[in-house]
């Protein structure tokens, strides 16, 4: 830390008092603390240098002396011959501003070594990690929701032993580290003596051993499990949406409660109908008499048939909505609706009596029964003055 500037770090003026250094400090601390950062080795880099700058700042002996010197010692070889070993201890206790579960003596510990009982934080209990699997259904199941069995693997805590994973369901004391959980280590180096701890591997960091396994867990205390469980679908729901069933997920460790059962639903498609949030839309084809004429006419809907009059000179692509008869809100009340998108189709192999009679009709007509054609003939004319 020598040529550093501990006020920096820590982000206060060389004015600060020791509430505002404390304050500081414990923020730091929980913005860089492991659980929070995961593999970032940048975040534990920079936790070593808030730790190291507050061991300092926090000791008015050693503070005086860093602010003569820039340094705790004066021949500026680092903090003294008692080097990190000093750390030992420092965390325990002085951390009421956090929540009641978040133990910075304990995360230290276990990361850095030297600042606690790391046993403890080892022993809490925690919840287990979730389960993801896939859901197949149609798109009316989807629609109005079913039933469907899943079949999945767990862990679940083994009842033989009832997770303890002792056979008479007793562990005793490891004897390598005491209880503790961990193993320390001392070594000299040129800057003093280093003090680190590592989680004791024969106990597993948990302070306790187990003498007598359980035969059915293998002294795990979980065992794999196949379950088959019914779950409810819900009307509405969409292509891609989850569901979220509890504590159907992995066991917890040291009595935690159960992770949760997510469930993705993948709708198939369907050779009718798309959908788009809760409205269903279709395209029904008619012909172009159906179109000049008028017609009622059968569309298909989720709920079955129905009647539908459409208008004299209904154009192609014209759109029409069925009110209602879409997809159920999801978790809510009413329906969607359904929209029927025209398809005029224009007749193919006519015979001589059928082209006779649409001759007929075509000499029969007149500008005004073509709106959109006169329209474009009306623009061509204007912009070429030899059509």
């Amino acid at each position: 830390m020598a040529g550093k500037d501990l006020y920096a770090i820590l982000g206060v003026s060389k004015n600060a008092s020791d509430d505002e250094i404390k304050k500081a400090y414990r923020k730091l601390a929980k913005k860089y603390h492991p659980d929070l950062n995961k593999g970032d080795k940048s975040a534990e880099e920079k936790l070593k240098e808030v730790n190291e700058a507050y061991e300092v700042l926090s000791d008015k002996q050693k503070k005086a002396q860093y602010d003569q010197f820039g340094s705790t010692d004066q021949n500026f070889g680092g903090f003294g011959g008692g080097g990190f070993g000093g750390f030992n201890g420092g965390f325990s206790g002085g951390f009421s501003g956090f929540d009641s579960d978040f133990d910075l003596g304990d995360i230290f510990g276990s990361f850095f070594g030297g600042f606690g009982s790391g046993s403890r934080s080892r022993n809490i209990p925690r919840k287990g990690s979730d389960i993801g699997i896939s859901l197949s259904i149609s798109f009316e199941e989807a629609a109005f929701g079913c039933k469907k069995t899943v079949r999945f693997q767990r862990i679940i805590q083994c009842s033989s032993c009832s997770g303890t994973g002792s056979k008479n369901g007793s562990k005793t004391k490891c004897r390598k580290c005491g209880g503790s959980g961990q193993v320390v280590m001392n070594q000299r180096t040129p800057f003093g003596t280093i003090q680190t701890s590592h989680p004791c591997d024969l106990c597993g960091g948990s302070g306790k051993v187990i003498e007598n396994p359980c035969n059915v867990c293998n002294g795990s205390g979980h065992v794999r499990y196949t379950e088959n469980l019914e779950i409810d679908v819900p009307a509405g729901i969409d292509n891609m949406q989850s569901l979220n069933i509890r504590e159907k997920g992995n066991a917890g460790m040291n009595g935690g409660p159960y992770g949760d059962l997510r469930v993705e639903i993948n709708v198939s498609s369907h050779p009718i109908f798309s959908r788009d949030g809760v409205d269903v839309h279709c395209e029904v084809p008619i012909t172009f008499v159906q179109a000049s004429l008028g017609s009622n006419i059968t569309v298909p809907t989720l709920d079955g048939k129905a009647e539908y009059n459409i208008p004299s000179g209904t154009q192609p692509g014209d759109v029409f909505r069925l009110k209602g008869k879409g997809i159920p809100q999801i978790h809510g009340y009413g329906r969607g609706d359904q929209f029927v998108k025209i398809i005029v189709e224009i007749p193919r192999n006519i015979n001589d009596e059928q082209a006779s009679l649409l001759s007929k009709f075509e000499s029969l007509s007149s500008p005004k029964n073509y709106q959109k054609k006169k329209s474009f003939l009306d623009r061509i004319k204007k912009l070429f003055s030899n059509w």
